[in-house]
């Protein structure tokens, strides 16, 4: 048991050490993100399973706060209404759960996060080909090799490592960096 524990704790350290060589795209990313705020834009996040959990999690730091009390940011995870969720996939298949309500709550300037661990949830991909035809900016959090996504992106932050555990986790230590980066960008704004 112990040995599986080890384990576990020396492949999340490994990837996060290999985060850290993305710092300069991490930053870009909260730039992004920050400037969209500034004019206005929401944050769309989506993603499937603990990838939808990430998205809400985002969501709730970026709406509430992070660190600081601040303005709200408008961010809206798009995994969370059952009834929206069950009735598009039952009327246009669950391919569509996400880009139709990108379609029905984006608009040119807003961003997408759009979180897969295996770079090619198709339900993901059809959200980010949906908001990149709108005017949206599209970010990922992609897994593996980035997959079919990581191309349709504006950016894309990519954790080559086969686990989905060790994905998920670096994905959400990036995006309380993110959060942070942003929330002190719009703390330095406010009177």
């Amino acid at each position: 048991m112990e040995e599986k524990i080890r384990s576990a704790i020396d492949s999340h350290l490994a990837a996060a050490r290999a985060l850290s060589a993305q710092w300069g795209l991490i930053g870009q990313i909260a730039s992004l993100i920050a400037a969209s705020v500034r004019k206005g834009g929401r944050v769309l996040i989506c993603g499937n399973g603990g990838s939808a959990a990430d998205s809400q999690h985002i969501a709730a730091e970026l709406v509430g706060r992070f660190k600081k009390e601040r303005r709200a940011i408008a961010a809206l995870a798009l995994t969370t209404d059952t009834s929206i969720l069950t009735a598009l996939g039952n009327d246009y298949g669950f391919d569509r759960i996400f880009s139709r309500q990108v379609e029905a709550h984006g608009c040119a300037g807003d961003l997408l996060i759009a979180i897969s661990t295996s770079g090619s949830s198709p339900d993901v991909l059809n959200a980010v080909n949906k908001a990149r035809e709108m005017g949206l900016t599209a970010i990922g959090l992609l897994g593996r090799d980035g997959g079919s996504i990581k191309p349709v992106c504006d950016l894309a932050l990519v954790i080559d490592d086969p686990d989905a555990a060790r994905v998920q986790e670096i994905h959400i230590l990036a995006a309380h960096i993110v959060c942070g980066l942003v929330e002190d960008s719009i703390v330095a704004e406010q009177p």
